[in-house]
């Protein structure tokens, strides 16, 4: 009898603590399965998607055919720094064009608010340079449908916080770079035509990109791997090798 009463208080117990919290339940630990979605990696198919959006329904990445892709989200409309990256981005849009980059930009608002924003900010000289019409378009993602699939929304928040993601697309809709941004900290714009360009340049022409390159730098040439620093590689016109492990190709050869 004693044991069956013991028995009974530390079930009695367990289900006082599992209701506090402590130990959470089944629903709450499913819940937080829920939220826990992957992040694509470089490398890997982009995951598609349709929505609406300003520029009616597109089909993601299928409507943008052969041309590069940035997916570009963020958490709200009308909010500070996001504000500002649209803006930038709508300025560079000749450059990505140059680049053959089609934007994509994600928000987790209704499509309602992305047309009152779009018009507002089209409205807007930020910093006295002009006026300017966006033409990309900005994904309805209210349902998060998105966001999850590109691993966006995780257990550890229950907010929409870390919808702050950038997916660099390949013409064969594969992930080349992906960066995350907390909330307070704008998006650097030249580093995402920077890395196009760099990756671009690298494919085509079997080379490598050092530290901190830009369009026009010189190149890094790749090598087989050496162990023995007395040994020597041949040097063509055009090269130069600072030490016996790096070569670089000057930029006009």
């Amino acid at each position: 009898m004693k044991k069956l009463l013991l028995l009974v208080l530390i079930l009695f117990s367990m289900t006082q603590l599992r209701s506090q919290g402590v130990f959470p339940s089944e629903t709450q630990e499913k819940s937080k399965e829920d939220r826990n979605f992957r992040i694509p990696l470089i490398g890997e198919t982009a995951p598609s998607f349709k929505a609406e959006s300003t520029n009616g329904t597109i089909n993601f990445p299928g409507d943008f055919g052969r041309s590069w892709k940035i997916l570009f989200s963020h958490p709200q409309d009308f909010t500070p720094v996001c504000s500002t990256e649209i803006l930038e981005l709508a300025y560079l849009q000749d450059q990505f064009d140059k680049l053959g980059v089609k934007l994509v930009v994600v928000s987790t608002d209704a499509l309602d608010t992305h047309n009152q924003w779009k018009k507002s900010l089209e409205s807007l000289n930020l910093n006295n340079r002009g006026l300017v019409k966006i033409k990309f378009p900005l994904v309805d993602d209210n349902n998060l449908s998105v966001s999850k699939k590109y691993g966006m929304i995780h257990a550890a928040t229950n907010s929409t916080q870390s919808v702050r993601g950038v997916f660099v697309i390949d013409p064969d809709n594969l992930i080349q770079a992906i960066y995350f941004y907390p909330r307070s900290v704008g998006r650097n714009t030249d580093e995402l035509l920077r890395i196009v360009a760099a990756i671009q340049t690298t494919s085509a022409n079997k080379v490598m990109t050092p530290v901190n390159w830009k369009v026009g730098n010189d190149l890094l040439v790749p090598i087989p791997p050496k162990t023995d620093a007395s040994s020597t590689t041949a040097v063509p016109e055009g090269y130069y090798s600072p030490v016996w492990y790096l070569m670089f190709k000057k930029a006009n050869k």
